[in-house]
């Protein structure tokens, strides 16, 4: 009995640990986000299974405080041990406040948290040699100290999950890896989009509590240390339940296998899935998705674009008529799900500009997003090819000189800009966009003048339409056409913007609000812009980055891909194409109705051409899926592969085309043929990309390549 109250500190966390884990999903599993029901054995298993992998994973988290509890003496302190413990610290202080440590040649921030770590260290060192009447005292402060910190995290963890599945649907997920990297936007936007201080202090007050009650009941540990023989006994029991929960993990992860998504996210473990993210954000697509030749891939892909040839997507387009050199202002729209619009059966009026320019526009009904991130939106109407494994292109350190729609611009004679009213350094625009040719206009580039209101995202979009246009207009003088890329910032939580602006108060900070006044301020723009001389001569092509959320019952949730797209001009044809077709194919169909003639290696296509096949192409970083012949089919990671049959699920006063919900049935049989031409798409551009076939600079050079490969076969 004795030996097990020394485990005490272990076993009560682990108690708060799992209370706080079932209370937890049982919160997640009633919220609004979560949009199924579940049968009892679904919900035993997500209870049972997740109990299992919240005890191992509590048990890897808790290396911590086995290895301060194993270490807590007191002979350590007396003669000579104590003097040599802490002459061994001022050396190692002042070996790493020398400049030239190990530690020194990672760079960083490193050599600092380390240097603040063992200086804490050397000081309590001090204080348990040079007082040795106030060691238990001090021995009991540090001891709760501890316990605060660990259920502090515990507590935080448990927030931190509740506000990322109210963000997501889902666990964490390489989201919050990237979250690590933008510290300033992602503080910034949980400071303007919540309560802090209240949370916080609520939060500092509930873990006080809980950590009396836990020193309480814990603190015999301290009061009469464990001797040699107990701490090899404790070591023993943990280091075993260590390297077994080591090997456990993996499998229970294996078990998250449910056809319904939120069964898998809501058995798993938060915290393992955050490592499991991190160590997945770069995946390479021929080791881990199933694959076919190359040549064969490739083949495939002819059928769609059919002029191509060999290893590589080269390809003339040719139009008959004279081009026409117009201007071109290319606007993606954060976050704005098609649903948000009338036409998709909206009753909130909450886009009314965006639905009356939709008259006026070519519409694309039936058209859906690369991914479900900002970074993929650019990379679609950008690069025009499909959204590979892991990471975007934008946010890899390979991602420059890329074909891209500024290139195709640039050798046409235009000007190409891209604007943002953030900071371009967030998510690796400016080094993705000045790498690939264009200029960057952000918010350094702000007169302060120029700025009526701002969050931590950057300017309101009023601001950035207003800075445009000054640039458009200086441009305009310099005869030369232009393109200009602008994205938007308002439509993105904390949802604030200027008041009296629309008749949603922009302090309400509801999304309604967001997309309400990001279509306000593009009627403003359009009101600016109509004004200007260029105006008549400028193709405006407005699309969203990506849906508002992208929670779902199944990896792929179809609705919540389902975008916008708009292509207008004063003199351009209203009508609406209703074809099936994907976010990269957008800015491949604009230079069509441009009449250019340029040599593509764009996977996208014109869709107005008659030969096109109608298809799309969406993704998570790990889930790589095909629409077409009304079939989903989705690749992911150890070469899995499943089907589903897409069948409409009706909205009463829709058109036929707006529909944009569908119930995802699985097929019993594997349509093979569209199993392969799933496949072709992702295994050819992450080839393309892997051996740097699809750069700008080397079409000459992959032109001759392609004719010798012809004669050779």
């Amino acid at each position: 009995m004795t030996f097990y109250k020394k485990l005490s500190p272990f076993y009560n966390l682990a108690l708060l640990y799992f209370i706080v884990s079932f209370v937890l999903r049982i919160v997640l599993l009633f919220h609004p986000i979560t949009q199924s029901s579940f049968t009892f054995l679904e919900s035993l298993k997500i209870f049972s299974f997740g109990l299992i992998s919240d005890f191992f994973v509590f048990m890897l988290a808790s290396l911590f405080l086995w290895l301060y509890l194993i270490f807590v003496s007191n002979s350590k302190y007396n003669k000579p041990y104590g003097y040599s413990i802490l002459g061994g610290f001022i050396a190692l202080l002042i070996y790493i406040a020398s400049g030239k440590s190990i530690f020194d040649e990672y760079g960083g921030a490193l050599p600092k948290i380390v240097l603040i770590f063992v200086l804490i260290k050397t000081f309590l060192c001090s204080l348990f040699i040079f007082l040795p009447k106030h060691r238990d005292k001090i021995r009991f402060w540090l001891f709760t100290f501890v316990i605060f910190l660990y259920v502090l995290l515990i507590l935080q963890n448990a927030l931190s999950e509740y506000f990322f599945w109210n963000e997501f649907g889902v666990k964490y997920n390489f989201i919050a890896v990237n979250y690590l990297i933008y510290t300033n936007e992602v503080i910034g936007n949980i400071m303007q989009s919540y309560p802090v201080v209240p949370i916080f202090s609520v939060l500092f007050t509930i873990t006080a509590i809980i950590t009396y009650f836990i020193v309480k009941n814990s603190r015999n540990y301290i009061d009469k240390i464990p001797s040699v023989s107990e701490k090899l006994k404790i070591s023993a029991v943990y280091c075993t339940l260590f390297a077994f929960s080591l090997l456990a993990i993996p499998s229970l992860a294996k078990t998250e296998n449910s056809k319904n998504i939120f069964v898998n996210e809501l058995q798993s473990n938060g915290i393992y899935k955050f490592y499991l993210a991190f160590q997945n954000n770069k995946l390479d697509y021929f080791k881990f998705y199933k694959t076919i030749p190359n040549q064969k891939a490739f083949a495939l892909l002819k059928h769609q674009l059919p002029t191509i040839s060999g290893t590589n997507t080269i390809h003339e387009v040719k139009n008959d008529s004279l081009e026409k050199r117009k201007n071109v202002v290319l606007i993606t729209i954060e976050s704005l799900s098609a649903d948000f619009m009338k036409m998709y059966g909206n009753q909130q009026n909450i886009t009314p500009f965006l639905d009356s320019l939709a008259q006026k526009s070519l519409a694309f009904t039936n058209i859906y997003a690369a991914g479900n991130r900002t970074v993929r939106g650019l990379e679609a109407v950008t690069l025009c090819l499909p959204p590979t494994a892991g990471e975007s292109v934008v946010k890899r350190e390979d991602n420059k000189n890329k074909f891209s729609t500024g290139a195709v611009f640039k050798e046409k004679g235009y000007n190409v800009k891209f604007l943002y009213g953030g900071d371009a350094f967030f998510d690796n625009m400016k080094d993705f966009y000045s790498g690939n040719g264009y200029q960057i206009i952000d918010k350094s580039s702000f007169d302060p003048d120029e700025i009526s209101f701002s969050n931590v995202w950057g300017v309101c979009d009023e601001d950035m339409y207003k800075k445009a246009i000054k640039i458009m207009n200086a441009e305009a003088k310099q005869h030369k056409p232009f393109f200009n890329h602008i994205m938007t910032v308002s439509n993105h939580r904390p949802f604030t913007y200027p008041n009296h602006k629309i008749d949603i108060p922009g302090n309400i900070k509801s999304r309604d609000g967001g997309v309400k006044y990001t279509d306000y301020a593009l009627r403003k723009f359009f009101e600016m812009a109509a004004k200007q001389t260029w105006y008549q001569n400028t193709v405006f092509v407005i699309v969203a980055d990506h849906c508002a959320s992208s929670a779902g019952k199944t990896e792929l949730p179809l609705d919540k891909y389902r975008i916008p797209a708009l292509i207008y001009s004063p003199n351009i044809k209203a009508e609406k194409c209703t074809k099936l077709m994907s976010q990269i194919d957008l800015m491949p169909t604009l230079f069509g109705l441009l009449n250019f003639d340029y040599e593509s290696k764009f996977f996208g296509q014109d869709v107005l051409k008659d030969d096109y096949q109608p298809r799309a192409l969406i993704a998570t970083y790990q889930d790589l899926g095909l629409i077409k012949d009304d079939v989903l089919t989705v690749l992911s990671p150890k070469q899995e592969i499943k089907q589903f049959q897409l069948k409409p699920n009706l909205k009463l006063n829709v058109s036929p085309e707006c529909q944009i919900y569908y119930d995802e049935i699985p097929l019993k049989s594997e349509k093979t043929s569209l199993v392969d031409d799933a496949i072709s798409y992702y295994q050819a551009a992450s080839y393309l990309l892997k051996e740097k076939d699809y750069q700008f600079n080397d079409l000459s050079l992959n032109k001759k390549n392609t004719k010798l490969y012809a004669r050779i076969h």
